[in-house]
């Protein structure tokens, strides 16, 4: 059985400023982030965490215990295909990370899709930087479609109309939703450790395409 624990954003004056960035205009055009040389993701490193654009990925560690950390693109998205790639490297599988999406990066709200090293994962939103609600299913839940272990690449997908919105691990279907608490914003990567630091993750192809009409 999973063990689920509490846990905090460590977030001090040098680490939001590295963390925040203003969004852009962005309308329906397709966004396609390859990560093959630096742009607008925020971007740092502290005590607890370090993240940066680094051989073709974000390279996101979670160095502390229990902690979380999020990077965003400094964009602007509503409806749309959102999707990306997500491969663990190193640390405790007991972990979460994924992307964020109709993010408010100042205020700290945002849908969360997450998976974990070991086999779950979590569709939510947060609220003034803190969990909120899982929106689909009691917290974390196991899913087959996630493919565990280190150095296993995982592509997480959603597609996202007005509040209606169908999230995909690996192309297989994990959950659907209609929420309209966001209805757009930015985009971002999140990384958390669940108990043990050294949480190691590289996020690579973040798309954001329009829906077919």
């Amino acid at each position: 059985m999973r063990l689920i624990r509490l846990f905090h954003f460590l977030l001090g004056l040098s680490l939001v400023a590295t963390l925040l960035v203003a969004c852009g205009g962005q309308g329906n055009e397709s966004y396609n982030e390859t990560f093959d040389q630096d742009g607008d993701w925020s971007s740092g490193d502290d005590t607890h965490t370090e993240g940066q654009i680094i051989d073709g990925v974000y390279d996101l560690l979670i160095k502390g215990d229990d902690v979380s950390r999020w990077a965003s693109a400094g964009k602007n998205f509503g409806d749309g295909v959102y999707t990306v790639e997500a491969t663990q490297i190193e640390g405790p599988l007991d972990n979460g990370y994924g992307m964020l999406l109709r993010a408010d990066t100042e205020r700290g709200d945002f849908y969360l899709f997450k998976i974990s090293g070991d086999g779950y994962a979590w569709i939510g939103r947060y609220r003034d930087e803190a969990e909120e609600q899982s929106i689909i299913g009691d917290h974390w839940f196991e899913s087959a479609a996630v493919k565990q272990g280190l150095n296993q690449t995982n592509q997480l997908r959603v597609e996202a109309e007005s509040g209606n919105m169908i999230f995909y691990v690996n192309g297989q279907e994990v959950g659907r939703v209609t929420d309209k608490t966001f209805q757009s914003g930015d985009i971002g990567l999140f990384a958390q450790s669940l108990g043990f630091g050294g949480v190691h993750i590289q996020f690579d192809n973040y798309a954001v395409t329009p829906l077919d009409r």
